[in-house]
């Protein structure tokens, strides 16, 4: 049959509603549509984008529905010729979609076009690029979860070691301002890291090896694309109360467990917005029980985490009065990695601010800290984990 242009046309999808969400890490784009659409996906670089071809489409939605932001600078979308349409996204950085599906929309208003997409490693957005030969077959391999940058055996217990703060954001300042709290944890995170990597069977790796910024939910998203079997991040606050001294241990919980552990947390949750990027509504997360049950037994993880510091700290290293607590920390919400945030003393009071810059002390907490991974990892693989 040969093509008749006018009868592709007259009859095009319709995409009727839209709706973006995320952040600088991870970004999700929903299109809603009349019917289920086929599509395929691709990237160019220079600048980045991800190109995502369509059927015929009438594109019905207010431009502002599909505003810029989280990993896109620039998105725009329209008609190629009478039987194909095109989204074109332009990123702020290399990105890859980890899922791209239609699914029915519940309520039997047709179907959404979901696009998941996240920070992916210059290099192997160059790749993904350099393998691509523009057919349909392209798409399977091109959506996908990221390759960790992390190579070790699956047999390895992994630790990412995150050194909080960085780059623009300095973090807390000591008693004369001259001590940075983003230099205390860097200096801190290598020691600790170079521990864990003596120890045989785990693996540690730093979120940031040197000064940059990096987004809370950038820490979090480095952590769940290497499957890291553990997250702690590393901070050195500052209180109103300057007698107050010593070390805390963190877990996330919806409500903070005191005014204190309530401040510290929004403190550290006001990294994103020193360092000017803009804070976005998180992509929402799938209802599904699965996730509930998985979110559930990674606290469960991070509490038990928190146990084996505590108990390797104490009589050892100086802690704050109850020192495992509790608050919304933003970079402690991967929901299947068991993650605690330790402060590991206060700049705001000069005994702590010493002992943060001495060497030895230094070694000391690691030491311990490295005890305690060690006893933790014994634990899991005690009960089959």
């Amino acid at each position: 049959m040969p093509f008749n242009s006018a009868m592709a046309s007259a009859d095009p999808l319709l995409a009727y509603g839209a709706r973006i969400a995320g952040d600088e890490a991870r970004t999700r784009i929903v299109v809603d549509m009349d019917r289920e659409p086929t599509f395929t996906v691709h990237y160019l670089n220079n600048p980045v984008r991800v190109v995502v071809d369509l059927p015929a489409t009438a594109f019905g939605f207010p431009a502002a529905d599909l505003k810029p932001s989280g990993l896109f600078k620039d998105i725009r979308y329209g008609t190629m010729d009478a039987n194909s349409a095109r989204i074109v996204l332009t990123a702020k950085k290399p990105v890859k979609l980890v899922a791209a599906k239609a699914q029915a929309d519940e309520g039997g208003k047709g179907y959404r076009l979901v696009l998941d997409a996240e920070m992916l490693p210059p290099e192997q957005f160059a790749e993904l690029v350099k393998q691509q030969s523009w057919t349909a077959a392209d798409t399977a391999k091109d959506v996908g979860p990221v390759d960790p940058t992390q190579k070790t055996d699956p047999n390895t217990f992994l630790v990412a070691v995150d050194a909080g703060h960085g780059g623009i954001d300095a973090g807390a300042t000591g008693t004369d301002g001259a001590t940075q709290e983003k230099d205390i944890t860097l200096a801190f995170a290598k020691i600790f890291a170079d521990k864990l990597n003596a120890q045989p069977g785990i693996k540690a790796f730093l979120t940031r090896d040197k000064d940059q910024y990096l987004s809370l939910s950038e820490r979090v998203t480095i952590a769940r694309q290497n499957h890291a079997s553990l997250f702690i991040s590393l901070h050195a606050d500052t209180l109103k109360q300057k007698d107050i001294r010593g070390a805390t241990v963190y877990t996330i919980s919806d409500k903070a467990s005191d005014r204190l552990a309530g401040e510290v947390a929004d403190r550290e949750n006001d990294s994103d917005r020193i360092a000017g990027t803009e804070a976005q509504a998180q992509p929402a997360a799938v209802a599904d029980i699965l996730l509930d049950l998985t979110r559930r037994e990674t606290q469960a993880f991070s509490i038990s985490l928190a146990q084996d510091v505590l108990s390797s700290f104490n009589g050892q290293i100086s802690m704050i009065n109850n020192p495992h607590r509790h608050a919304g920390f933003q970079v402690l919400t991967a929901p299947d990695v068991p993650s605690i945030l330790l402060e590991l003393g206060f700049l705001s009071n000069k005994e702590d601010e010493k002992l943060l810059l001495d060497a030895d002390w230094r070694q000391k907490v690691a030491d311990r800290l490295t005890e305690a991974v060690k006893q933790y990892r014994v634990s899991i693989i005690a009960n089959g984990g």
